[in-house]
């Protein structure tokens, strides 16, 4: 098993919701154990407009490969209505592979860790609420990210 960290962000219909339901749907992934969920943050969009996000991250321990469970994490966006009219775009269901284990990657479909985690609180500060330790592969210790990010502002939902 691999432990990965899955990003998760919704700003349109019941944001809230959609959230909660990805993470039970997170669960029931094949070959995947959802090993825990941060609680639930407010941010503003960033580089985008539309309506404050509510965000989360999921750990989980999986036994697919990045490509399965990126291509499981699609999947879960297209039920829930995900459109990618143009980059930033509002959305149902944003489900973002943010690490799998200490794995750095570059592909055409995909980028690990994820390419801008280390710049965005809303995913940093869920992450050090599961792992107080975490580190992103390649760009350091989160805690040292997150200060870099304080111009952010980030609530705590739940």
């Amino acid at each position: 098993m691999i432990a990965a960290y899955v990003g998760i962000g919704s700003n349109q219909g019941n944001a809230r919701a959609h959230v909660l339901a990805a993470c039970d749907e997170l669960a029931h992934l094949p070959d995947t154990h959802l090993a825990a969920r941060s609680s639930l943050y407010g941010s503003a969009p960033v580089d985008a407009p539309g309506p404050e996000y509510v965000n989360a991250v999921a750990a989980l321990d999986t036994e697919l490969s990045p490509a399965q469970l990126l291509d499981a994490l699609q999947d879960l966006e297209r039920r829930h209505g995900r459109e990618r009219p143009y980059p930033n775009a509002p959305r149902t269901l944003d489900l973002d592979l943010l690490t799998y284990g200490d794995t750095v990657l570059t592909s055409p479909m995909l980028t690990l860790p994820h390419p801008r985690m280390h710049q965005r609180a809303f995913v940093l500060q869920p992450l050090l609420e599961l792992d107080p330790r975490a580190e992103v592969p390649g760009r350091g210790r989160a805690r040292d990210l997150l200060a870099a990010c304080a111009d952010q502002h980030v609530e705590r939902l739940d």
